[in-house]
């Protein structure tokens, strides 16, 4: 820790500069998780940058700099580069443990659906089914009429607003039942589950556009947990973590009855994310059907993602099952405070960042980023 201790990381500041550079590597002390169990190994020593040391990037600015200079001046904690299937170069910053899980945010996401295609390979799951048959609390909520696969693709009608800033809200309120935030006890908030299926519908129909909603992903997880018949981080852990061969636990936040927070709460090491990402670049492994993982690629509404709210991040890009796909052909996971995967399947390329940004969302500094990560993509190692 630089200039504080560990008694002065709360959970009213946890996700601030600069205790966030403790807190997301250790996010079990300050919100409650459950173990997704691996099958541990050691993990491979930390590598340098090797030849893309000297790699010029374009930096926020503009202007050319060294990649070192552009992964401190981004607030990167861990970089972990992979080409064909092997680790060619890693980065850590000096606060940083690359052997300690970090939490990945709205990567976690990315992996639930990604859970959600085994389930769906093992016919556990239907894309096709309404939310109710899975989770019947959901009647009179904005998921009532709503299907398994338009969760899983953000384009849900709902009147909830996601504002990563908001201090007295609906947010807020949401972040304080996922336990996030603390307590206000002149305006409790109840537990995630009665959070989310108390949601209302908004203007307009399911499937118009879409409307990036963390609290959809948390009942993709409860979903998950009814289709699959256990708790999330077993199911993870059954179904995607140790078959995967992920060498060390990951990790997840519940809520002060054990709701798992699938919509950001997981921790896991940049090198099991970058294992991650492979098994979607060989499109599953025998582990995913091969078809579900295509059809992240191809299977996005483009007309709903032209007409939604995160349109600027890939101007001619599609969403899919919670994964990105930019219109060039790579398929991206991101989270907020800087967290991102990165496929690039023309160069065989992964590409894991793991940040402590100050800002949740920094539009102009993700589009620098993008730039970074087709650089590395695209450079001989």
């Amino acid at each position: 820790m630089t200039n504080f201790t560990r008694a002065d990381v709360t959970l009213a500041n946890w996700r601030l500069a600069p205790y966030s550079r403790w807190a997301f590597q250790n996010v079990s002390e300050i919100v409650p998780s459950a173990v997704i169990r691996a099958n541990p190994q050691t993990e491979q020593p930390a590598l340098s940058l090797g030849s893309l040391a000297a790699l010029k990037v374009d930096g926020i600015d503009g202007n050319t700099m060294p990649l070192e200079d552009f992964l401190t001046a981004s607030e990167t904690d861990e970089l972990v580069v992979m080409r064909d299937g092997a680790i060619v170069a890693e980065w850590t910053a000096e606060h940083s443990d690359p052997a300690r899980q970090h939490i990945i945010f709205s990567i976690s996401k990315s992996l639930t659906a990604l859970l959600a295609g085994t389930l769906s390979g093992k016919r556990l799951l239907s894309f096709d089914k309404l939310v109710g048959n899975y989770v019947p609390e959901v009647a009179g909520s904005a998921y009532a009429d709503a299907t398994v696969q338009q969760l899983f693709d953000m384009e849900i009608s709902v009147d909830f607003i996601e504002d990563y800033l908001d201090t007295s809200g609906a947010f807020d309120r949401y972040r304080r039942a996922t336990g996030w935030n603390p307590p206000k006890p002149d305006n409790p908030a109840p537990d995630l589950k009665t959070f989310v299926c108390g949601i209302g519908k908004g203007t307009g129909a399911h499937g118009e556009k879409h409307a990036y909603r963390s609290p959809n992903t948390d009942l993709a997880g409860m979903v998950l947990e009814q289709a699959g018949g256990g708790r999330l981080a077993s199911l993870f852990s059954e179904h995607l973590w140790k078959p995967m061969g992920a060498k060390s636990d990951a990790m997840i936040t519940v809520d002060r009855i054990g709701n798992a927070r699938a919509a950001g709460g997981m921790s896991v090491t940049a090198q099991d994310l970058a294992l991650t990402g492979e098994l979607v670049r060989r499109e599953g492994a025998g582990l995913i059907p091969q078809s579900w993982i295509a059809d992240l690629w191809t299977g996005g509404n483009r007309n709903a993602w032209k007409t939604g709210d995160q349109s600027a991040l890939f101007e001619n890009g599609s969403y899919r099952n919670y994964w990105y796909e930019t219109g060039h052909g790579e398929l991206a996971a991101i989270g907020i405070h800087g967290q991102w995967i990165w496929i690039d399947p023309a160069t065989r390329t992964v590409i894991v960042k793991l940040s402590s940004q100050a800002l949740p969302v920094d539009a102009v500094l993700d589009q620098a980023i993008i730039r970074l990560l087709r650089r590395i993509s695209s450079a001989e190692i």
